[in-house]
């Protein structure tokens, strides 16, 4: 299939998942459109089960296989899904949880793959350099999962900050750790890296990380500069538009971090340069255009989850090891949340319930799975991949429908429990 066959068919599909879910689930947008992958998924699997001669399984297989998920996402939509995210960021906002924000998306992560890479390891005998590859893209939250739940949860702004923040940056971040992993565990995963041990470990560390922010910030200013001296909407759109598409390849191309320079910009443009170089036409376009970016490519992006089920191997045992990791990854979670809230008790205060919604609202989505893809070929591969795909479909679908309900339980007590309380006090 050509890349225009490949993009009508997710766009085709997305708009029938949808119009399912809309009448008859009734569920977020988003999370309704993959559970309706999922099914769809499913009838395939029992059609051609009650009629094998039909070969529709094997069909649908080999067309999702042709769709290369992880170049479909890392190289396309997740530049665009970040900035659309981004926009919608105050700096305010973020300079009031910048503590929080900045140990969550650094110690959060990294106390998250530790603790998942260890107990993957005792759990299925990996290499525990492999199972930390497996922790580094299982731990970052996924922005475009996180942002859809929330904006029907009724979280407090604080705390909406809070997860959205880290989950804009965290996800940059655990990008980098994971490269960074994976050239160590397997072969030819990268030379310098493998040569240098850790200093060439800090060194593209830094490198992704410290030049992709520095690249959004210098991209994002100068495009402010330029929006400042015209008032036409439809250019200022496309000037936007051009910043994260090729402000993305350019990070790419640079060998920095794409995420990072994608979310720097958008939050840049979307305070400063909504404030001060659009005027209130442009602003209100700029903004209608980057939600209907960020909804379609949100359906888009979920429809691609839910038939990915097919790229994932279906045995007893690897599902096992999947359900286990679930819990494994709430268990890491909570530590990620636990140890950055406990450093900063000394210096402020969190409202009831921070531990157990922050826990609970790290939602794992795409990127975790774009990165199982990514892998080189190894016999832990077909494992991770699975065990990826499972923690990635309870976390929006189990956690995704109940975040909302959680936080308002909690708003109605207007206290958490003693333990959580001590823990975010």
């Amino acid at each position: 299939m050509t890349v225009l066959q490949v993009a009508a068919a997710l766009l085709v599909l997305a708009a029938a998942f949808g119009a399912v879910n809309h009448h008859f689930l009734r569920l977020p947008s988003a999370i309704g459109v993959l559970v309706v992958a999922l099914l769809a998924s499913v009838v395939v699997v029992l059609v051609d089960l009650a009629a094998p001669g039909i070969g529709i399984e094997a069909a649908v297989r080999g067309a999702v296989l042709d769709i290369e998920f992880s170049d479909t996402l890392l190289e396309g939509m997740l530049g665009l899904l970040l900035f659309a995210g981004a926009l919608h960021v105050s700096i305010d906002d973020l300079r009031s949880e910048w503590a929080v924000i900045l140990l969550m998306a650094t110690i959060g992560v990294g106390i998250s793959t530790l603790v998942v890479g260890v107990g993957f390891s005792w759990l299925t005998g990996m290499p525990l350099l492999a199972a930390l590859v497996f922790g580094a893209l299982i731990s970052p939250t996924d922005p475009v999962a996180v942002m859809g739940v929330l904006r029907g949860a009724g979280l407090s702004s604080r705390l909406a900050t809070r997860i959205a923040g880290e989950s804009l940056f965290n996800d940059g971040v655990g990008y980098v750790v994971w490269l960074i992993l994976v050239a160590l565990a397997f072969p030819g995963g990268g030379g310098e890296v493998q040569a240098e041990g850790v200093r060439g470990a800090a060194r593209l560390f830094m490198q992704e990380a410290l030049g992709g922010a520095a690249l959004g910030l210098v991209l994002g200013w100068l495009t402010f500069r330029i929006m400042r001296r015209i008032d036409d909407y439809a250019l200022e759109v496309l000037i936007t538009l051009a910043l994260a598409f090729g402000g993305y390849e350019l990070a790419v191309a640079l060998h920095v971090s794409g995420p990072i320079m994608a979310v720097c910009a958008g939050v840049l443009i979307g305070d400063v340069g909504a404030r001060f170089g659009m005027s209130d036409t442009t602003r209100t376009y700029v903004e209608g255009f980057w939600k209907l970016v960020d909804e379609i490519l949100n359906a888009v992006l979920f429809v691609m989850i839910g038939i990915e089920v097919f790229a994932v191997t279906f045995e007893a045992q690897f599902l096992l090891a999947g359900a286990a990791s679930v819990g494994l990854a709430l268990a890491a979670r909570l530590a990620a949340v636990l140890v950055p809230l406990t450093l900063l008790r000394p210096f402020r205060d969190f409202e009831g319930g921070t531990l157990r919604i922050m826990t609970w609202g790290g939602l794992k989505g795409g990127i975790s799975v774009a990165l199982a893809l990514a892998l080189p070929e190894s016999d832990w591969t077909p494992l991770i991949v699975t065990c990826t795909y499972v923690v990635v479909v309870f976390s929006i679908v189990v956690q995704g429908l109940s975040i909302g309900r959680l936080a308002a339980g909690l708003a109605r007590r207007g206290a958490a429990d003693p333990q959580d309380s001590q823990a975010s006090s």
